[in-house]
């Protein structure tokens, strides 16, 4: 239960701030029987079991974690709760993450419940508003209020959430039936849930124009072949909608079939030009997320202006794969303002204009671009500086936190609830709560050195996620120390040297991985510091000869790091040494990026535009995090300025003489 054990002085510490006289009350309090209280009423929560939370709250009395206990015993029979009871809480813990929360959560209700006297009184006092869901109730509570003009915001809110939303779905109903939105915006809504192939975000949508075609759309996703061959499919009500969405159906499932329909006579003359274009642009990405080499022509039978900003990012990525770089200099300048001024787009956009041989005067305008971005903090950023002539260098490391700022984060009271809630084995409760902390002060201006304070708290504690997450967030002031630990030093380089590994290459892989979270373990199952699944445990340890090995010691520091290494080993020496690729097979599988690479004849890439054009977007992010993060931990480990496009090199298929290794990795 105690992960704190070996830093039992910094907990106590934290306690003693907390609760001045703690070492006379904890006389008179058990304090092991109120965090198993506190521990059994998390378990309860979880579970659904409302008849147990309340018998065992009184036993949570005093407890640091007093709030949470209060929180879930409320938060699961909220919808039985009176007003006043709701009100109780939020006052007796004002301040806090919990009562954000619950608000959060009754502002939900009351936008359900269509309760919009109180919805508009508490909604002024939740602090976060971050919440769509709250955001569309918001915007609909103005638009009964006042017939306030919410359309253009609720589409943009509504459009921009991946998932369904009862939310944004009942608020767009309403206006869609009086006329104060469009009912294109449905269609819209429709279309991006069925290229994303999320069937019910699309039955929703669908759902506010008319629940009678929520049947015909269902038959579209099982079978979109089926309904454009169908001769009743004209004379049937919104053809041109509901063909829209059976060949954007089908090109989500076939690309090459898609395009195929959409050329036909009939598609061509009933469709408009809008629709042709959002069509040709899903082609297009599906075909690029495919490696296919047409991928580009496809966008080219389209208008960029009436695709969706997802279309273009996946046009620029074709473009690139394809080395033209006037379609990539034209598909950036086409993306919105927020997305073209993003590091990836700055680069390539510069890249683009660099290519082509420009004048002087425009050369110096891509370099002065480059210029802006350039730095350590990122993939991009690093790829900026080495176009530019320079290297990855570290930071002087700015002066540490005063006695003053340390005690200011050692007082702060979300910060302690979360610290103590992680060391009971409640982390996904303690970051949340942590991370509430941090950006609640941030939007009221919490500086650099504040943030850095707190990192510092993380790091003394051995939180390392937080203390990197937090480090993260300052903009002026970058502790490198705090941003790129290096825990478990001797055995990770002693164990990465023994079988010719770089250290750094572990360190970043880790740091992306777990961020040193010994007892870290994902959704599907991977485990410990380098997130291990216990099959390809199994595997790796029987490769490297660890005999005594069982799933229960994946947890274990240094079973983990021998194990995960020896599975890093592995895959790199099996893609010839490439970190790219490396990194890729790690995240999603060898046999995914074995396909990535390319069969014979496909292009050798520029490592970059190789890893632009992975498919899928975590493992896209975690190539290049990855990469970046080696390169740095290299700067750290050397004390030697380093080069990321040294490591990145170019990816492509094998050539005919060499022969691909560990064809048998899991």
């Amino acid at each position: 239960m105690w992960l704190f054990k070996k830093n039992s002085a910094v907990l106590a510490c934290i306690l003693a701030v907390a609760l001045p006289g703690y070492a006379a009350r904890a006389q008179a309090v058990d304090i092991a029987r109120n965090d198993q209280a506190v521990l059994d009423m998390a378990q309860a929560f979880k579970l659904g079991e409302r008849k147990q939370l309340p018998q065992l709250l009184p036993q949570a009395k005093g407890s640091l974690l007093e709030p949470w206990a209060a929180y879930w015993e409320l938060s699961i029979r909220l919808d039985q709760a009176d007003k006043a009871e709701i009100e109780n809480f939020l006052s007796r813990y004002a301040g806090t993450y919990q009562e954000d929360r619950l608000r959060a959560e009754w502002l939900v209700q009351l936008g359900r419940n269509r309760e919009w006297a109180t919805f508009r009184m508490q909604l002024p006092l939740y602090r976060m508003a971050d919440e769509r869901s709250i955001q569309c109730y918001a915007l609909w509570s103005d638009y009964l209020t006042s017939d306030a003009d919410v359309a253009k915001a609720l589409q943009e809110t509504w459009l921009a959430q991946r998932e369904p939303d009862e939310a944004c779905a009942d608020a767009a109903q309403e206006l869609i039936k009086a006329r104060k939105m469009p009912a294109q915006a449905a269609w819209l809504r429709a279309r991006l849930g069925m290229e994303n192939d999320r069937l019910k975000v699309t039955t929703q949508a669908i759902a506010t124009l008319d629940t009678k075609w929520v049947a015909t759309v269902a038959a579209i996703y099982q079978s979109p072949a089926k309904y454009l061959n169908d001769k009743l499919t004209a004379l049937r009500p919104q053809t041109r909608e509901f063909v829209s969405l059976a060949l954007i159906r089908l090109a989500y499932l076939e690309p090459e079939d898609a395009a195929l329909e959409v050329e036909k006579l009939r598609w061509r003359a009933q469709l408009t030009g809008e629709e042709r274009s959002w069509i040709w642009g899903v082609i297009g990405k599906r075909a690029a997320q495919k490696g296919q080499d047409n991928a580009w022509s496809y966008f080219q039978k389209g208008q960029l202006d009436q695709m969706h900003e997802d279309h273009l990012l996946w046009a620029v990525r074709a473009a690139l794969r394809q080395g033209h770089w006037p379609q990539v200099q034209a598909t950036i300048a086409a993306l919105p303002p927020a997305l073209r001024t993003e590091s990836a787009w700055t680069y390539w956009h510069a890249r683009a204009v660099l290519a082509q041989k420009p004048t002087e005067a425009v050369r110096a305008q891509a370099m002065a671009s480059l210029q802006s971005m350039a730095g350590i903090r990122g993939f991009y950023e690093q790829l900026a500086l080495e176009e530019l002539g320079q290297r990855t260098t570290l930071p002087p490391r700015p002066f540490g936190p005063t006695p003053e700022e340390k005690d200011i984060a050692r007082k702060n009271a979300g910060l302690q609830r979360a610290l103590y809630a992680i060391s009971l084995g409640l982390r996904s409760d303690g970051v949340r709560e942590w991370n509430y902390s941090i950006s609640l002060h941030t939007k009221g201006g919490m500086d650099d050195r504040s943030l850095l304070a707190a990192a510092e708290l993380a790091c003394q504690a051995e939180v390392w996620d937080r203390c990197i997450n937090t480090s993260d967030r300052s903009k002026a002031l970058i502790d490198m120390e705090q941003r790129f630990p290096m825990p478990f030093k001797a055995a990770v380089l002693a164990r990465a040297q023994s079988i010719g590994l770089e250290p750094a290459y572990v360190y970043g892989l880790i740091r992306q991985e777990s961020r040193f979270v010994m007892d870290a373990r994902s959704g599907v199952g991977a485990s410990g510091l380098m997130q291990v699944m216990p099959a390809t445990a199994k595997w790796t340890a029987k490769k490297i000869g660890l005999s005594d090995f069982t799933p229960a010691k994946l947890t274990d520091r240094d079973t983990n790091i021998a194990i995960g290494t020896g599975y890093l080993k592995l895959v790199l020496d099996t893609f010839q040494g490439s970190m790219p690729l490396a990194a890729a097979a790690y995240n999603a599988g060898p046999s995914r990026a074995r396909t990535w690479r390319g069969a014979s004849g496909a292009p050798v890439l520029e490592a970059a535009i190789w890893a632009e054009n992975i498919p899928f977007n975590e493992t896209r992010d975690y190539v290049k995090k990855v990469l970046s993060n080696t390169t740095l931990y290299a700067a750290m480990i050397s004390g030697q300025p380093q080069s990321i496009k040294a490591r990145l090199g170019s990816v492509g298929p094998l050539d005919a003489t060499t022969a691909e290794t560990g064809l048998d990795l899991p």
